[in-house]
């Protein structure tokens, strides 16, 4: 017996419709603005002879430009390093249930960061005419040695100081913060399994909040970088101060001095920002579901689409 015909289903004509991109206009219309914008900036500085980019080259590698940048560099690694001890121990007696050293801790603090970096570097600049001699011995009682002031503080022992402390307040409260961003359950589960308190703080509360800490003390670094151009009135020659000192020298290379300090400052802060990108991903597995490529493979993947997309179009 025959069996029946059976029609073949209509086919759905949502399956049937060709797949259309998304298109997204406006962000193209958005790159052609910013592009034309970058284009236009990027002619004005190369075409522009007020910035005298010859001179620029000349001054650029001066070895007493580079004399500067080295102090420069000395001077914030040596604030950076202090700066950071003092705001780790800030923190922890900003968090100490002593109320007398949480007291200590936040008046510092807040003393600190109400004043002006600059009022700080001349008050320690002018610190001899204050106090002659510094000696050691009992409050109120016979001093068993003294030291002359200015044997002492030298200008660059005077602008360490003055940036270490300034740095300290605000390292405290950025390194306060990332231990307060910690889950109560961590340290609570940490205590449950009978870890230490110096061993919970170490292999599970400072992990987690590095990745708090390091992103805001990087921009904290990245300030210091830039206040360190403040050293100058005390009479210390960093870069700034080897740029102010060669213009009043040659008035008539002004404005390539500047832009060889500008250059050198984005240099540096462009050299800690790739650090920061580094320091974050090494700390996103145990935020992140997978890390973030680096530019290196976003810029190899591209260009792997790309000839995979021309290959089969």
């Amino acid at each position: 017996m025959a069996q029946p015909v059976v029609a073949p289903p209509e086919p759905d004509p949502l399956v049937t419709q060709p797949v259309v991109q998304l298109r997204h206009p406006w962000r193209w219309v958005a790159t052609v603005v910013v592009a034309v914008l970058t284009a236009q900036v990027v002619n004005g500085l190369v075409t522009n002879p007020f910035f005298q980019w010859d001179r620029f080259a000349h001054w650029f590698a001066q070895a007493s430009i580079l004399d500067g940048l080295l102090l420069t560099l000395q001077v914030t690694a040596y604030s950076a390093v202090l700066g950071l001890a003092g705001g780790i121990v800030l923190a922890l007696m900003r968090l100490s249930p002593n109320p007398l050293l949480q007291a200590v801790s936040w008046t510092y603090i807040w003393l600190f960061r109400s004043i002006p970096l600059i009022v700080l570097l001349i008050f320690l600049f002018n610190f001899s005419a204050l106090y002659p001699e510094l000696g050691l011995g009992i409050p109120f009682g016979p001093v068993f040695t003294s030291f002359a002031t200015t044997d002492l503080l030298g200008y660059t022992v005077i602008a360490v100081i003055g940036l270490s402390l300034n740095e300290a307040a605000y390292a405290a409260e950025v390194v306060r913060a990332g231990i307060a961003s910690v889950d109560q359950g961590q340290h609570e589960a940490a205590t449950a399994l009978g870890l230490s308190r110096t061993r919970q703080f170490r292999r599970i509360v400072l992990p987690q909040a590095l990745r708090t800490i390091v992103p805001a003390y990087v921009n904290q670094l990245i300030g210091l970088i830039k206040a360190s151009s403040l050293v100058f009135y005390v009479s210390l020659l960093d870069l700034f101060g080897v740029v102010q000192s060669m213009s009043s020298t040659f008035p008539g290379d002004i404005v390539p001095l500047l832009l060889v300090a500008t250059v050198w400052y984005v240099i540096l802060t462009s050299i800690l920002s790739v650090v920061q990108y580094y320091v974050e991903r090494y700390y996103a597995p145990g935020a992140l579901r997978t890390v973030p490529p680096t530019p290196w493979q976003k810029l190899r993947r591209g260009v792997t689409n790309l000839v995979v997309n021309r290959r089969f179009s």
